[in-house]
Parts: C-alpha cells; sequence; structure tokens
C-alpha cells in the first residue's frame, strides 16, 4: 500500500508599532498618516510556533486515508492605549475619538497638547497566549457502477484550543512636547485573568453522485463543542483558586447541505445549492449559536472566448451573532450577544476573456467581477459595542459594501507577466442604520489601481515586483477602533521566487 508521511513546521514572530487609536475628521483630512502621542508607547508582539504531522494512506486506487496531528502556539502582548482620565472622568478611546468635541480635555491629552496629571492616560498589556491542538482524519472512497460515478467522504475531528488571559495596566502621564512619563506600574494579572477553552468534536459526510449530465453532493455535519471559561479574579495574580468563578455553554448541531450541477454542454452549467449555516456561541450560560438557510444559484458559461459565472444568494440568519470586542468599539469583555433575525442577498458576477488565441506567444486576458450586496435587520435590539449599537428593525448592517467592483488587465509571456487591476471598494455604513451613506455614518467609495510585474529568469528563478494604490490615492477604511484609519499609501514591494 502507498504511504506516505509529512511534516510541517513553521515559526513566525512580529514587533509592530500598531495601535487602536486612529484619527479626528479634522487630523485625518490634514494628515491622515499622523500618530497622536499618547500612542506612542503602543506595540504588537507575537511569537507563534506551528507543528504539523499528515500521513497518507492508499489502500487502493479507489480507497484513501488521510490523518493530520496538530498544534498551534500563540502568544502575544498588544501594550496599547486604552483610556484617558480627566479630572475624575475616565473615557475610552473610543468614545473620546467618536466625539472629540465634546471630550476636548481627553482629547487634548490623546494629542499631546497639554500637561496632563499624573496617571491620565492608562495603556493595557493585552497579553495573552493561545494553544490549539488536536487531530482529524479523513476517509475518501470513490467508485463506478454502469453509468454513475460515486464519491464517498468520511471525516472526524477532535479538536481542543486555550486562551489565557494575564493582562495588567500602565498608567503614565504626558507632557505638551508628547512625552509620556510612567507614573503607576500595574500589576501583571490585574486586569484580566482567565482562562478561555473549548472541546469540539465533529464528523462529516458527503456523497457525490455523478449521472449524465447531472452532479449531486448531499452531506452533513456534526459539532458538538462544549465552552468553558474560569475567571481568577484580579486579586488572585498567583490562581489560588480562592475567587474563582467559572461558567459554561454546551452546543450540538447537525449542519445538513445539498449542491446540485447540471451541464448543459462544455459551455454551459447551472448550479445550486441549500446549505445550513452556523457558528458556535460564547462559554457564557444560554448564548445561542449563529444560524442560518442559505441559497444559491447560478451559472457557468462560455462564449467562444469569454467566460463567465453569475450567481444570486440569499442567507437567511435566524440568529446573526455579534461580539462585545475592543477592536469594533465594544467593552472588549468578548461576550457575544443574539442578534436576532438578519438577512443578506445579493448577486455575483465574473468574466474573464482572453484577447488572444491559445497558440499565441503573447497572452492579454481580461477579467472583471461585481458584487451587489443588500443587508437588513429584520429586529431591533440594543448593544453595548459601537460597531452596532442601537439597531432598529430595518437598519443596514456595517461594514458591509452594497457595491463592490475590479477589473484586471494582463499581458503574459513565457518570460514574463505583467498585470494593472483596479477594485472600487464601495460607500459602506459603519454604524447600523437605514440612512443613506455619508460622512457621518460611514465611508464612502474609493477606487484604487495596482501594478503586478514578474520576470522568470531561469525555470527555477522569478523576480517579482508590486506597486499598491499606484496613483497615491487617500482613502479611509474604517472608523474603528478608535476613530478614521487610512488605507495603503502608495508602496513598492518586491520578491525572489525559487523553486527547487
Amino acid at each position: 500500500m502507498k504511504q506516505s508521511l509529512d511534516f510541517k513546521f513553521q515559526y513566525a514572530d512580529e514587533n509592530g508599532n500598531e495601535t487602536y487609536l486612529g484619527l479626528s475628521e479634522d487630523d485625518f483630512n490634514t494628515n491622515p498618516f499622523s500618530r497622536y502621542a499618547a500612542s506612542n508607547n503602543d506595540k504588537m508582539t507575537t511569537d507563534h510556533t506551528q507543528y504539523m504531522l499528515t500521513h497518507h494512506l492508499g489502500f487502493s486506487k479507489n480507497l484513501t486515508l488521510t490523518t493530520t496531528f496538530y498544534r498551534n502556539n500563540f502568544a502575544r502582548n498588544w501594550y496599547k492605549l486604552n483610556d484617558i482620565t480627566f479630572e475624575g472622568d475616565q473615557q475610552k478611546i473610543s468614545n473620546i475619538l467618536g466625539d472629540p468635541t465634546n471630550y476636548s480635555d481627553h482629547f487634548s491629552i490623546v494629542n499631546g497638547t497639554v500637561n496632563s496629571s499624573a496617571d491620565a492616560i492608562a495603556v493595557k498589556a493585552n497579553n495573552r497566549s493561545y494553544y490549539a491542538q488536536g487531530m482529524q482524519t479523513k476517509l475518501d472512497y470513490h467508485w463506478y457502477t454502469e453509468n454513475l460515478f460515486h464519491d464517498l467522504e468520511l471525516g472526524f475531528r477532535y479538536h481542543y484550543d486555550e486562551e489565557d488571559r494575564f493582562q495588567w495596566i500602565d498608567k503614565y502621564s504626558i507632557s505638551n512636547t508628547g512625552v509620556l512619563t510612567e507614573t503607576t506600574a500595574g500589576v501583571p494579572g490585574t486586569d484580566a485573568n482567565r482562562i478561555s477553552s473549548a472541546k469540539a468534536f465533529a464528523s462529516y459526510i458527503t456523497y457525490k453522485l455523478k449521472y449524465q449530465n447531472w452532479t449531486f453532493t448531499p452531506g452533513v455535519r456534526y459539532e458538538d463543542i462544549l465552552l468553558e471559561r474560569k475567571d481568577f479574579g484580579k486579586n488572585d495574580i498567583t490562581r489560588s483558586g480562592s475567587d474563582l468563578n467559572e461558567r459554561e455553554n454546551s452546543v450540538a448541531i447537525f449542519i445538513p447541505g445539498m449542491g446540485a450541477n447540471y451541464k448543459f454542454n462544455n459551455d454551459l452549467s447551472l448550479f445550486g445549492g441549500i446549505h445550513k449555516g452556523f457558528s458556535p456561541p460564547g462559554n457564557k450560560e444560554d448564548e445561542k449559536a449563529e444560524e442560518s438557510i442559505n441559497y444559491e444559484l447560478g451559472t457557468r458559461f462560455s462564449l467562444g472566448k469569454l467566460k463567465g459565472e453569475f450567481v444570486g444568494f440569499y442567507n437567511d440568519y435566524s440568529n446573526l451573532l455579534g461580539s462585545d470586542i475592543a477592536a469594533t468599539g465594544g467593552t472588549g469583555s468578548l461576550d457575544q450577544f443574539n442578534a436576532g433575525a438578519v438577512k443578506v442577498n445579493g448577486i455575483e458576477l465574473l468574466l474573464n476573456y482572453n484577447m488572444t488565441s491559445e497558440a499565441a506567444r503573447f497572452s492579454f486576458p481580461m477579467s472583471l467581477g461585481y458584487t451587489f450586496t443588500n443587508t437588513e435587520f429584520l429586529n431591533s435590539f440594543g448593544s453595548d459595542d459601537g460597531l452596532w449599537g442601537e439597531v432598529q428593525s430595518g437598519d443596514e448592517l456595517p461594514y458591509i459594501a452594497r457595491h463592490q467592483f475590479n477589473t484586471s488587465i494582463s499581458l503574459e509571456h513565457a518570460k514574463f507577466e505583467l498585470n494593472l487591476s483596479g477594485r472600487l471598494n464601495g460607500a459602506f455604513k459603519t454604524e447600523a442604520s437605514a440612512d443613506a451613506v455619508n460622512t457621518a455614518n460611514g465611508i464612502t467609495s474609493n477606487f484604487i489601481i495596482d501594478f503586478v510585474g514578474k520576470y522568470h529568469v531561469t525555470k527555477t528563478l522569478s523576480l517579482s515586483a508590486k506597486i499598491i494604490n499606484v496613483l497615491d490615492e487617500t482613502y479611509a477604511v474604517a472608523k474603528v477602533p478608535a476613530g478614521l484609519r487610512p488605507g495603503h499609501p502608495f508602496g513598492i514591494y518586491g520578491g525572489l521566487d525559487f523553486r527547487f
């Protein structure tokens, strides 16, 4: 029997001067790539390792078994500005940047134009470590009976993951020259001191049946997840268990789906599917899972040199989940909340056209893609997360553009490749609302052009270059976590690709 054993190891670390702090609208319009003085010490440090061992076993041409064991370790400390206190009034940076006029005294501390009092600036050490491990195995068997083709796939996975939070807050003052001075050192474990974990078993079976021009692919997946949290409290940094608070939540669910395809001829096919969507809840008792029923219907076609795909989709969420995370302007508790019923529907169009023949020395392909997405909350609710806020039935989901468009044109040769591409990022809301998009409630659209070139020096060595944002357009991409954030400016990247 044919067998193989693969081992994969990966290591990566990062030291990035990144912050949650954005800019006010006035300062963004003046200099979108500036940073406020209060974020001078903000830094992300990470360390990541991954191990994977995969065994392939071929019993025959029709029957194979693949088993993988994996372990991921990830540690990070994001040391970043969290809140500002002025005369006893403590405010999150998302509140301050959301209304710098009413919080003008706090904002002056943020931008370093005043001398603050001691402990005015709180910088949180979001110190966490994660690991995930498990094993998964997949059995694949395919066979023929007369004019039928069958493919049966059966899989199992056992998974465990854990997040360990051991955080603290240091306090600083700032001078009107923008210099930060530590005034109170925090004690590790006194901000967050808890371990969250999940044990999960998953299994699935899919069956593909081909008969003449038809292909049917039914399948079902089973998930059984136990989520737990042990909170040792801010006063028990040795984790003796004297102030331990525990909670757990569980979910078990079957997730069915069905896809079908009919091929009229080599130039035209019709496909569709109905699938149940699922996302697990958090570890808070009685939190519900995210569930939806997702439909799609589309066609793939070829008209001479023109090839394309057109798809319509409808996602019916009976319960959309939101998370209270600092990255979206929330409190950072990570607790999830039930956002209720939501519908998402739209269309996608993709066209590809090659102006030259297959036998030509040069290839001149062009592509065009467009997506229209319509979203709507079907019920009203309130949350502490700045991304959601007070939601009314009929509001659109934030951070989903109604219109997205991309196009590219390329020149390809055996020795080189040149590609010019453009993408339209449509306007979108930054808060749930039914109003038209404007600068107060959203981000306006932008069109960005990129260029990529590659030269094949030999069969094994290639040189590449990429220009991001060729026209150096200035544009905003988000208003979270705290203030406006710019998109990538003009940039040039180079690389080597060596194969052996």
